[in-house]
């Protein structure tokens, strides 16, 4: 297993739709395995394979305490979502040293190909499902950040762009 590097943002790579996987091979498992030291290392609950320049509908996560849940996905999509939502407090390794309260449902279930390549379809709920929710957002282009009011993701932005300059 090998710690990747994250992208920075702005990188382009951020805004690109990640590309669907066809099939899980081993070349998928080890960047699942790679994804995973890499998160570890972060720390974080979860990582898509856009934050470290792949460019590839992959993602895992782990929300347990006791980091012994990994869920590993291709291909993930929402299925179906609960109409109650919780807010969390997100941030990326791709912008460091910011984050926001993000409004997301509080369960969602999610179809995608498991470590065997199987279809598999699974609910998510709590910091799970918004974990979950995040890495799809990360596969699709999106940031976090995306999902606030215009006011306030340009006011995090501005701020991201002075610690930058």
């Amino acid at each position: 297993m090998t710690q990747r590097a994250f992208v920075m943002w702005p990188d382009p790579r951020l805004r690109t739709v990640a590309e669907p996987v066809g099939a899980v091979t081993d070349e998928i498992r080890t960047l699942w395995d790679d994804m995973i030291e890499t998160m570890d290392a972060m720390p974080g609950v979860g990582l898509a394979a856009p934050q470290i320049g792949v460019m590839l509908r992959v993602a895992v996560i782990d929300a347990s305490d006791a980091r012994n849940r990994r869920i590993r996905l291709a291909n993930p999509e929402i299925i179906d979502a609960s109409s109650v939502f919780h807010e969390h407090d997100e941030a990326s390794p791709n912008l460091p040293g910011f984050s926001a309260v993000i409004r997301r449902p509080r369960g969602v279930a999610v179809r995608f190909l498991d470590e065997t390549g199987a279809l598999t379809r699974r609910d998510f709920v709590g910091l799970e499902a918004t974990s979950v929710q995040h890495q799809i957002d990360h596969l699709n282009g999106r940031m976090y950040f995306d999902r606030l009011s215009k006011v306030k993701r340009d006011m995090l932005l501005r701020r991201a762009r002075k610690l930058q300059s």
